[in-house]
This record gives structure tokens, sequence and C-alpha cells, in this order.
């Protein structure tokens, strides 16, 4: 089961209205993380939230309609969350190490619906899909950014930029696919590490990034 509250006290599917399209989107993530989207039924969907089959088309057309909605609410929070790392304060360190640890505290706290947003891409229409893709594009950017000025900088040894920006974003997003709130490790604790990993992958050093981090050291142009 998904964290209740996000970094911000922001509260997922807050932006979903009214009550009931937003209890069939929820019922739709459990569901679709369990079974699967293709083995899901809109009866499944409107079971879980307590409803009709039938209340389930007065919010949403189809099943597809509603993986969207679900995609696009998740990628555009996870973009959200990379742009204000890339344009936020600091060195290009400190930059990836906000990146890396925001991007993967909010897969490991929010895993059930980031398993959806994630792995089922290739259930949607295909314009649907274009949409989703265009924003992974843009997520891609923020990352690629980051890398790109710490290597003018001299602060990254990355000969490749673009592969080493599938390799950050796909070792942070296979988090949703492994965590669970039982483990051993925090949302928080989880990221930490994941932003020590990816900063020694690019050789830099997470002592330093985390040192400015808990100075509160004044950006570094």
């Amino acid at each position: 089961m998904d964290s209740v509250e996000e970094i911000g006290g922001y509260r997922p599917w807050s932006e979903v209205t009214p009550d009931a399209a937003r209890r069939l989107l929820v019922a739709a993530v459990e569901a679709f993380a369990e079974r699967g989207y293709h083995a899901t039924t809109t009866r499944d969907i409107a079971g879980r939230a307590g409803m009709s089959p039938a209340a389930l088309y007065i919010h949403y057309k189809t099943k597809e309609e509603l993986l969207h909605r679900i995609s696009r609410i998740g990628h555009d929070k996870a973009l959200e969350i990379l742009d204000t790392a890339a344009s936020g304060p600091g060195s290009a360190a400190e930059r990836l190490d906000a990146a890396v640890r925001s991007f993967v505290r909010w897969h490991a706290a929010h895993h059930t619906t980031a398993r959806v947003v994630q792995y089922e891409l290739d259930a949607l229409a295909p314009e649907h899909r274009s949409d989703i893709v265009a924003l992974r594009r843009r997520s891609d950017a923020a990352i690629r950014r980051i890398l790109a000025d710490g290597v003018a900088a001299g602060e990254f040894f990355v000969p490749d930029v673009p592969g080493t920006t599938l390799a950050v974003l796909s070792l942070c997003i296979d988090v949703a696919r492994w965590f669970s709130a039982d483990g051993r490790r925090t949302p928080d604790e989880v990221g930490a590490l994941y932003a020590g990993l990816v900063l020694r992958m690019v050789g830099a050093s997470p002592d330093e990034a985390a040192a400015a981090r808990a100075a509160g050291a004044a950006p570094r142009k």
C-alpha cells in the first residue's frame, strides 16, 4: 500500500475530482498493480470502489482512459520532481543528489502507483502513449542537463551522457518493482543510498554533496 502523504504535503490524487472519480482511480491503481492492466476488468475496479460497473462510465469512458489518467498524473509528478532539482541551486553534484533522492523516495513511498505508472505503458492507446513518452523525454532531459552541467564544470566524469542518463533513470524507477513497506529501509533511506550510488557512478563525491546539504551551503555558480 502506498503512503498517504507526499513531500511538501501533497496528497496523492487530490487533483482528481469529484470524490467518486478519485475512488475509482485509486481502486484501478490497486487492481492494475495487483493483477495487471489486461487481467483487470471494469467490474473489478468498480467493486473495489464500492460502486456499480455502470458508475465507472460516468467518469471514465473506457478502462484505457482511466489508465492514461493515472499515468499522466504520475508522470507529471515525476517531471515536477526532476525539473525542480535540475533548476535548483547548488553545484551539479548537489542537484543530482537532490534529483535522485526525491525521485527514488517517490518511487518507494508510492511503489504501488509507480509500478502502474512506469510498467503499463504498452497498454495505452497510441495517442495516449505518445503523450506519456513526451513527458518521459522531458524527464530524461532534466537528468541529462544536470549531467552535462557536471561534465562542463569538471565535477563529473561521464563519457556517455545519454547512456548514463538512461542508467540513472532506470536505477531509480526500478525501486518501484522491488520496494516493500515491510522491508528494512524507509523511502528516505533508499533515496540516500541511491543518491550515493549515482554520484559515485558519475565520479563525484557523495560526502561533498551531503556536507553542502547539511550546512545549507550557498548556491555555487
